[in-house]
């Protein structure tokens, strides 16, 4: 007797979510909602989304998939197709500042009285009256101290957490409404992404007496004789590990410089491929990486 095949039915199946969300949060946070098996539409501007300017290689991942129409929200005719839409949708994202939203008469007061199982998540600034102070993903990492000198963070960090955040706040109002069948307004900052991310430096983690801020020689990056390395060896038995790779004693401190200045120098003797197969045969937390 043949055992039945059973596909997998994705949690979001049959959940009809609107995004009126441009650029990269509110998108991202479509993106995975889909993921999940949403039923996603986008509605962008007459001008278009500025993603497209930005990156089209961006903008185009970000909406594969995703079904997208064009509507003028100032022109009345439009604004009625869009509640046509929010008569059958689960949720409606959203990525303008709260006044904007009024002028668009689409507050929360008014949906919810024409919509009253819709979600509305917003994707603002900064939460509360804050959320009318323009910023973007770089101030709201310089707030936190996440900036360091003149140079960039290498991703978006808060614009990418709140895409999270965003589709944290459509599952806990999905929870909420199936126990008292209504829909819920949900104010997603990134500002609070932002902090949410800079949590281990707070605590000083990541600061430099931090054992992943440098204090631990087993969990920095290092350069090699084609490149860098970089390794985490911060579980003691990771730890002993790399004090075997490289020749230093089982229990070595791995606080102490003379440990960090004698890795150095193993790392320094070593090509990238060489670590690499180290790394495999020792089980080391190990990535070899290019100058």
């Amino acid at each position: 007797m043949s055992t039945p095949i059973h596909t997998p039915t994705l949690p979001l199946a049959h959940l009809k979510v609107v995004s009126l969300a441009l650029n990269l949060p509110g998108p991202a946070a479509l993106m995975r909602l889909k993921a999940l098996g949403a039923d996603c539409l986008k509605i962008d501007p007459p001008s278009g989304d500025p993603m497209q300017t930005y990156s089209p290689q961006a903008h185009a991942t970000l909406h594969n998939g995703i079904a997208t129409q064009v509507l003028n929200l100032k022109a009345p005719a439009d604004l009625d197709t869009l509640h046509q839409h929010l008569q059958t949708a689960d949720v409606l994202l959203t990525s303008f500042r709260p006044s904007a939203l009024r002028k668009l008469g689409l507050p929360w007061e008014c949906l919810h009285e024409q919509h009253p199982r819709l979600i509305l998540v917003e994707i603002v600034g900064a939460p509360g009256p804050l959320a009318e102070i323009p910023g973007h993903d770089l101030t709201y990492m310089a707030e936190q101290g996440l900036v360091t000198g003149l140079t960039l963070p290498p991703t978006l960090f808060a614009d990418m957490g709140g895409a999270l955040l965003a589709c944290e706040a459509v599952l806990a109002a999905l929870v909420t409404r199936q126990r008292n069948g209504t829909g819920s307004h949900h104010q997603v900052a990134l500002s609070d992404a932002a902090a949410w991310l800079g949590l281990p430096q707070t605590w000083h983690l990541t600061t430099a007496q931090g054992d992943v801020g440098g204090a631990h020689a087993g969990y920095r990056v290092y350069p090699c004789q084609d490149g860098r390395v970089a390794v985490a060896a911060l579980e003691p038995h990771f730890a002993r590990s790399l004090c075997q790779v490289a020749s230093l004693a089982p229990e070595t401190d791995m606080r102490a410089p003379e440990t960090a200045h004698a890795l150095a120098l193993f790392f320094a003797n070593h090509s990238r491929a060489q670590l690499s197969t180290l790394a495999e045969a020792h089980d080391l937390p190990l990535c070899a990486l290019p100058s």
